[in-house]
């Protein structure tokens, strides 16, 4: 059995840290993928809209989207964690620009189908189960521990922005260019992405993976051992209940405000469109704010306050009478703010305290049991909202983040993540081995 000493020292970043400024350089290629892939999603979705006006076919867009999440994910982190972090990045934007490629030549020569966008749809999302939790686990290995919360905040904001950006962009970009040569955007931003980590070397984990055997039996006790690793960390456990009940929450909310805006609000597309700036505007601010303050000394402290806050403005909308439009406004925009300082908070305080070798496989099974609460939030939100009405589930949706932030900021085993010896570390350290 290892003593706490020898498992800290076992779980350290990295063989040799990695620099700053190759990070800066990571992420300025990665900013640009995003904005092309947003850009490109946008477009895609609009002329899906715009050709058939199916409420079908956009659903069944969106299950390709939210599949390989679910499905995939818990067997990319096994990858991840084995490969050069480096090359699963570049690989992705390398098969995402290939297959986009492919579609622009099929809407030059005018024979797309709906079959096509699927499966484009399909190999996106794929590369997306590898190439975000790749990009977070490499972030532990080049950024500072005290930067990590700073770099999480602009990180946030940035997605903020090309959320922001890309529908007026593509909706531009529709009314002057043929579809081929919007998809060529995406295309050349990926070759920047690629170029740009084509110099850089990103630290191997010092327990990691690399070099050694990829069969499926490896991969599926990888898989495993990074089940048995976030099992036995109870306070990681219900970090990651509390996601995914977020997640059942806040996505029916988004999904329902353009109902709340007809039927309780009385208002229209202009309305909804306000709506809709006041969470990208919050989210651009609010990752601005943590990038540049960093937050509280303590990130759970920091995560579950914003959090209350997000709460908060969940519950503002819903109680907002039908004549007072700015404060479902205001709500909104409360929510935006705090989005960036709960997400960003947690993502640094995990790369900080998750063992790099792990983060893969931690960041993977995250992000597929929060993708799962989507289709169940939504199956659930629907006939809730029909019998009782859309803003009481604001009301009870924000109620609900309120107090589970609150109550699991004090639970014992929450707390102890941030400790240095921490639950990982007494119930874990066997189960970090790679094999």
């Amino acid at each position: 059995m290892q003593t706490e000493t020898s498992i800290l020292e076992h779980s350290m970043p990295a063989e040799t840290p990695g620099s700053m400024r190759d990070f800066w350089i990571v992420f300025t290629g990665q900013a640009f993928s995003l904005l092309g892939s947003r850009l490109v999603q946008f477009t895609i979705v609009w002329w899906l809209t715009a050709t058939t006006g199916s409420a079908s076919v956009l659903a069944l867009a969106s299950i390709m989207v939210l599949l390989p999440q679910v499905l995939i994910s818990p067997f990319a982190g096994p990858l991840i964690d084995r490969l050069d972090r480096r090359r699963v990045m570049m690989a992705v934007d390398a098969v995402n620009a290939l297959a986009v490629v492919a579609l622009a030549l099929l809407y030059a020569r005018g024979s797309v189908q709906h079959w096509h966008i699927y499966a484009l749809m399909f190999i996106r999302a794929t590369g997306g189960a590898f190439q975000w939790p790749a990009m977070q686990a490499s972030t532990s290995l080049m950024v500072p521990e005290d930067k990590l919360s700073k770099v999480a905040g602009l990180n946030q904001a940035l997605m903020g922005l090309a959320a922001i950006l890309a529908p007026p962009l593509g909706a531009l970009l529709l009314e002057v260019l043929p579809m081929q040569s919007i998809l060529a955007i995406d295309v050349a931003t990926a070759a920047l992405a690629i170029a740009l980590l084509m110099p850089i070397r990103i630290p191997a984990p010092r327990n990691g993976g690399a070099g050694k055997p990829m069969g499926v039996s490896e991969v599926l006790g990888d898989m495993r051992e990074g089940l048995r690793f976030l099992s036995g960390w109870r306070g990681l456990l219900i970090i990651m209940g509390i996601a995914m009940a977020f997640n059942l929450l806040m996505i029916p909310a988004i999904s329902l405000t353009p109902i709340l805006v007809t039927e309780h609000f009385n208002g229209g597309s202009r309305e909804y469109a306000l709506l809709e700036a006041a969470i990208g505007i919050g989210m651009v601010a609010g990752g601005l704010l943590l990038g540049a303050w960093g937050g509280f000394k303590s990130r759970l402290l920091t995560g579950f306050s914003g959090a209350i806050a997000m709460g908060i403005g969940v519950s503002l909308v819903g109680l907002a009478p039908g004549n007072h439009y700015t404060l479902a406004l205001l709500g909104m925009a409360i929510s935006g703010l705090m989005n960036p300082i709960v997400n960003g908070s947690i993502s640094a305080l995990l790369q900080s305290k998750v063992p790099p070798e792990m983060q893969g496989r931690v960041f993977t099974l995250m992000m597929s049991g929060t993708a799962a609460m989507a289709p169940l939030g939504l199956a659930v939100a629907g006939p809730f909202a029909e019998v009782i009405g859309v803003q009481a589930w604001f009301v009870a949706g924000g109620a609900a983040i309120i107090l589970m932030s609150a109550a699991a900021y004090f639970l014992p085993s929450v707390q102890k993540i941030e400790d240095k010896g921490n639950e990982s570390a007494e119930n874990g350290a066997h189960q970090t081995q790679i094999h």
